[in-house]
């Protein structure tokens, strides 16, 4: 297990130096294994140096490239497989090891009797959150905190879209850690397209001077 300072989401790739002992020792695990380790968030404490508090829910991360530095340090890139649950902690040896299964999204609700609907999210759910998105960083962009350029997703295309729409979206740490929890992905993309518009309204107020 690698706890972070961030939320990797399914379908979403993360950049890592790799320099603490014990990390180095992770990697090399991994890259004679099957080259996969889980990511959660650090709800409090430090990356660096042990007793950190972590949260439950995190990804299954895989490794696309390693670089070795010559002195121990990596540089990896993953990328995010599928969600997971912690069951249990286990002592570190020396890196942080857990149980975990997987934790996939909650099939959509159905109408009654006969056969299931399409694949989620329906697409009123995905275009608004798509639009929420949008409208969230191009005002970003304004205020020179985000790049200018908007999502070009199709958010309709179920779980992996809806994924990757929200790696898009400029949410704070623990608003991704929610949107990572969301049971499934019609819930998902409601959550992030409330998130996005609170986040556009505030931004909003600052570039029409505005308070709070």
């Amino acid at each position: 297990m690698f706890p972070l300072s961030t939320v990797l989401f399914p379908h979403d790739v993360i950049a890592l130096h790799v320099f603490e002992p014990r990390y180095r020792a992770l990697v090399a695990d991994c890259l004679v294994a099957d080259g996969c380790f889980g990511v959660v968030l650090i709800a409090r404490g430090s990356e660096v140096g042990g007793a950190d508090e972590r949260v439950a829910t995190g990804t299954l991360a895989a490794i696309e490239h390693a670089d070795a530095l010559g002195d121990g340090r990596w540089h990896l890139v993953a990328r995010g497989m599928h969600r997971i649950s912690v069951r249990s902690w286990r002592p570190d040896a020396p890196y942080p090891r857990a149980d975990v299964e997987p934790w996939p999204d909650a099939p959509p609700p159905t109408a009654g009797p006969g056969p299931a609907p399409g694949p989620p999210p329906s697409p009123p759910a995905a275009a608004r959150a798509l639009l929420a998105v949008r409208r969230a960083r191009a005002l970003l962009s304004e205020l020179a905190e985000a790049p200018a350029p908007a999502p070009d997703l199709d958010a309709g295309a179920a779980s992996a879209g809806a994924w990757r729409l929200c790696a898009a979206a400029p949410v704070n740490v623990f608003d991704r850690q929610t949107l990572l929890e969301a049971p499934g992905v019609e819930d998902r993309l409601e959550l992030l397209a409330d998130l996005c518009e609170a986040t556009a309204l505030d931004m909003t107020r600052l570039l029409s001077g505005g308070g709070g």
